[in-house]
């Protein structure tokens, strides 16, 4: 039907040439490569021996640890109203706090976004139950708990304005997966922040695999093509703030 007979030599060439270019297209959509997970023998005993673009995983902090979540000279060793000012959160706005343990980062985003509301996530159903009793404990009632994964948070598609980990992403057992999952339920504009104690700074006195660069963070978002990296924050005194936008 659509042979050359059909139409002038001219159109047939100009469809061919479009229908050649379709898989092209098709390319384009494809998932990123999955950069490997390497295991090495000789390792930092806080890290879980696996690596990933050359950094080394760390331990998940456990639940029974969670009092140094909540410990007193947290808000002014990490100046955590420094970090909530610089974020900028808004009335409305849904935030998910990945890795929220005891609820000390989603009390304070509370404060800021009024009617908007914050699923804090996390893998240990122990942590999930303190985030609950301390929720209830300074009468916040914008929290919703939800059980994730080590691979997937496990909310809703396009749901989140915002994603925030503190002192949490190095922790990630398998961080490409993850962030794969966070982005298909980050809204498109939306923002996925990074804090992270800086490795560059020798002063900085927390476990090397538990520290990340600036620049070693940049390296593993850039296997992600949905993603784009807006600015580091530097305005805290221990830790980076780097924030990455879904495009």
């Amino acid at each position: 039907m659509f042979g050359e007979a059909a139409m002038p030599p001219a159109l047939f060439r100009l469809l061919l040439a479009v229908i050649l270019t379709l898989p092209a297209f098709a390319d384009e959509a494809a998932p990123p490569a999955h950069p490997p997970y390497e295991t090495r023998a000789e390792h930092d005993p806080n890290g879980i021996g696996v690596f990933y673009l050359g950094r080394e995983i760390a331990h998940v902090m456990g639940h029974q640890a969670a009092d140094w979540l909540e410990r007193p000279e947290r808000k002014d060793e990490e100046r955590t109203d420094l970090l909530m000012d610089a974020l900028k959160f808004h009335d409305g706005e849904v935030v998910a706090d990945i890795g929220c343990g005891s609820g000390f980062i989603s009390r304070n985003i509370a404060k800021r976004i009024g009617s908007g509301f914050i699923y804090g996530v996390d893998i240990q159903p122990e942590m999930l139950a303190l985030l609950t009793r301390r929720m209830a404990m300074f009468r916040i009632t914008n929290v919703k708990p939800v059980l994730g994964t080590t691979t997937d948070p496990n909310l809703p598609p396009a749901s989140c304005d915002t994603m925030i980990m503190v002192d949490v992403y190095h922790e990630f057992d398998q961080p490409f997966e993850m962030i794969r999952s966070m982005i298909s339920e980050l809204k498109p504009g939306g923002r996925i922040v990074f804090v992270e104690f800086r490795k560059e700074d020798p002063k900085v006195q927390i476990k090397e695999v538990h520290k990340m660069t600036e620049a070693q963070v940049r390296k593993e978002m850039a296997v992600h093509p949905e993603l784009e990296y807006v600015e580091n924050i530097d305005v805290l005194p221990i830790q980076h703030i780097l924030i990455f936008k879904k495009k």
